[in-house]
């Protein structure tokens, strides 16, 4: 203290300064499995995309190495499309060893996105005039691993002819009269391109193409909604027709039949969030073995083992989300507590409000307020191993609560006894740049889907402050490895 003001040695402020480094770089991932750029239930749209591209910002300028490798830990598509934009956008690094990795980590997070999402990256590439010499290798890459060109053609064709166009990319010959030569009548020797060819001019000619072609070929040729579903269904993928089950109930005489095998755990309890009460009582017993089944479906990739568990969930007024996350933060928690129970010896699910009526769990709605402790001293009485918290973190009967509750349980009762506890939030709080959280005694991490917990609890221990940046690297380092010698995506 030499002049009036604080004074810090060389060894705090090298230690400070990674703990900034370790919690800015900590919420940022947080963000990134919760944060969609769309309007929450407490949060509008424009000031989600301020505060999530104010973070991508901030990050890529301040370590762009661990923000490249942001790409390896399992964060949302939204995000990895943002990180890939924004690295392409800024230009290759000037380090050769970190440059090659930059570049693998893009080639891996795209070929493991939808490719309608790839698209639409390749058109907002070109809207901003972003054509150095790197974007045109990563899109001409991933344009020559594609293993049916023809078929991207037609289902993302403008995409598709923007992105081709884009890169000056030499196509072949049929494959670029078709994107570029609307006058031509000359037939095709590809199947698939001749078949779209005579679909302009015969109705018949539709239902070889994929669905979302067709439906607009059906429109022109006025087919009748209820036979054009029928006799397209074939063609439709498993995500088409979980998404058309409500619209065919609707049309007269059509049943789309759709394998409940075959979708995700998140999506599988959205859909059945989606059904009326009187169509999930009805289908009691099909609904509840479809979601043990997804639960062990989702352990087997990622697999997972607990002891005694209980979880605090919360199906208040506000896990209904918004207009285009509909039911998105209750489906999760949904979720999340079949994939709990598989993955643990001992399970109790303990939901907020209670449940009075005695149900099945898979038959809950929104309704009432956050109230998060009686439920959380309910869980804590059980003596569980682990406690996970799935909220949007929006505590209000009373607020913050919980968090007093969890920390003069772990001061003055439980001690050395006291159960672990992890907030999981599926919705991004834009005011606060992260996931919202219950308190400084609760650690708090984002959640994309249920699917996500093994990863996310081990994530955990970063946001709780006991590790270090070194030790944030190292992870990264290695899901940065497994990523690529393993081919995972």
């Amino acid at each position: 203290m030499t002049d009036g003001t604080f004074s810090t040695s060389s060894p705090e402020r090298i230690r400070l300064r990674e703990r900034c480094e370790r919690e800015d770089l900590v919420m940022f991932i947080n963000s990134c499995f919760a944060a969609t750029r769309q309007n929450e239930y407490y949060t509008d749209l424009y000031l989600a995309t301020v505060s999530i591209e104010f973070l991508h910002q901030y990050v890529l300028i301040n370590n762009r190495l661990l923000y490249a490798r942001t790409l390896s830990a399992g964060i949302n598509h939204f995000n990895q499309l943002q990180i890939i934009f924004n690295l392409l956008q800024s230009g290759a690094p000037a380090d050769l060893a970190q440059r090659s990795e930059e570049g693998a980590l893009i080639a891996a997070a795209l070929r493991g996105l939808p490719p309608n999402r790839v698209y639409a990256l390749f058109a907002r590439l070109q809207q901003n005039r972003i054509n150095n010499r790197r974007t045109r290798a990563v899109i001409k890459s991933y344009l020559v691993w594609r293993c049916e060109p023809e078929f991207d053609a037609i289902k993302y064709r403008n995409k598709y002819r923007s992105a081709a166009a884009h890169i000056h990319c030499q196509l072949d010959e049929e494959l670029g009269r078709f994107l570029f030569d609307h006058a031509s009548q000359k037939p095709f020797t590809r199947p698939l391109l001749n078949q779209y060819r005579q679909a302009q001019y015969s109705a018949s000619a539709i239902y070889e193409l994929p669905f979302t072609v067709a439906e607009s070929l059906a429109q022109k040729h006025q087919v009748p909604r209820e036979v054009f579903l029928q006799k397209i269904e074939p063609k439709m993928t498993a995500a088409e027709k979980m998404r058309y089950q409500s619209a065919a109930a609707r049309t007269k005489g059509v049943e789309i039949e759709f394998d409940l095998s075959r979708a995700g755990l998140t999506k599988l309890a959205l859909y059945v969030l989606s059904l009326k009460q009187s169509e999930r009582r009805d289908r009691a017993a099909e609904l509840q073995t479809a979601l043990e089944s997804a639960a062990e479906k989702a352990l087997r990739r990622a697999p997972l083992t607990l002891g005694r568990v209980a979880a605090v969930l919360d199906r208040s007024r506000s896990t209904k989300g918004s207009r285009e996350r509909r039911n998105r933060p209750l489906g999760v928690a949904l979720a999340a507590s079949y994939l709990l129970r598989k993955a643990s010896r001992d399970y109790r699910a303990f939901w907020t409000p209670a449940n009075t009526e005695g149900e099945d769990e898979f038959l809950t709605r929104p309704a009432g307020q956050t109230a998060l402790a009686e439920p959380l001293l309910d869980a804590l009485d059980w003596q569980p191993d682990l406690i996970v918290i799935v909220s949007d973190g929006y505590e209000n009967d009373p607020p913050q609560l919980v968090d007093q509750v969890a920390r003069v349980y772990r001061e003055a009762i439980g001690k050395g006894n006291t159960p672990e506890i992890v907030h999981m939030n599926p919705v991004f709080d834009a005011d606060h740049y992260s996931p919202r959280r219950l308190g400084a005694t609760i650690p708090t991490v984002g959640l994309r889907d249920a699917e996500d917990i093994p990863t996310m609890l081990g994530f955990a221990r970063f946001t709780a402050g006991t590790t270090t940046l070194a030790d944030l690297e190292t992870y990264l380092a290695h899901r940065v490895n497994r990523i690529l010698n393993t081919d995972e995506t």
